[in-house]
């Protein structure tokens, strides 16, 4: 999954010439092979990597507290939401819902790196998530469908619908 996610990354980030990648361990980590020095590994490191060399150091946040933000989001994906367990879910959701109750972005009014890979990760929790369940988790709902519908970002992903008739109060479709 980590590997359609940079190439998805690639291309919102307009990056002319893919980047070749490979695998390493039972967990899949994915690995980029710089010709200019020694390997890099794992998913934030590259997705990182990928941002400094499209020259976009916005999406890794303005200021040193929206830098710090977005690396604790990129750390929370790869820690606590990859390989979670079912029980863990709606811990997770519930947190991020609670999290996002006054942000329109993981780092506030910003549109970031984090916004993207928690976005990828989170993608195929929300798709299985019952009408109920989005209702529940209003704002990561809410959160999600803007972020699916960022110019650019949803490559590889379908979309999920979102009954705005359900899940958002009249008055703000």
């Amino acid at each position: 999954m980590a590997l359609r996610e940079l190439s998805s990354l690639e291309k919102f980030l307009g990056l002319k010439k893919p980047n070749k990648y490979s695998t390493q361990g039972g967990k899949k980590v994915p690995v980029l092979q710089n010709n200019n020095g020694p390997a890099l590994i794992g998913l934030v490191t590259i997705a990182s990597h990928l941002i400094r060399e499209a020259k976009r150091p916005e999406l890794l946040g303005d200021s040193a507290e929206q830098r710090a933000v977005v690396q604790q989001w990129l750390e929370h994906r790869i820690t606590r939401l990859d390989n979670c367990s079912k029980e863990e879910i709606n811990i997770i959701l519930k947190d991020l819902n609670r999290y996002l109750e006054d942000k329109v972005y993981l780092a506030g009014n910003v549109f970031t790196l984090a916004d993207i890979l928690m976005y990828y990760g989170i993608h195929h929790i929300v798709v299985e998530l019952a009408i109920q369940e989005k209702e529940r988790y209003l704002n990561v709902t809410r959160w999600f469908d803007h972020i699916q519908h960022y110019p650019g970002v949803r490559h590889h992903l379908p979309p999920v619908v979102v009954l705005r008739n359900r899940v958002y109060p009249s008055g703000h479709h």
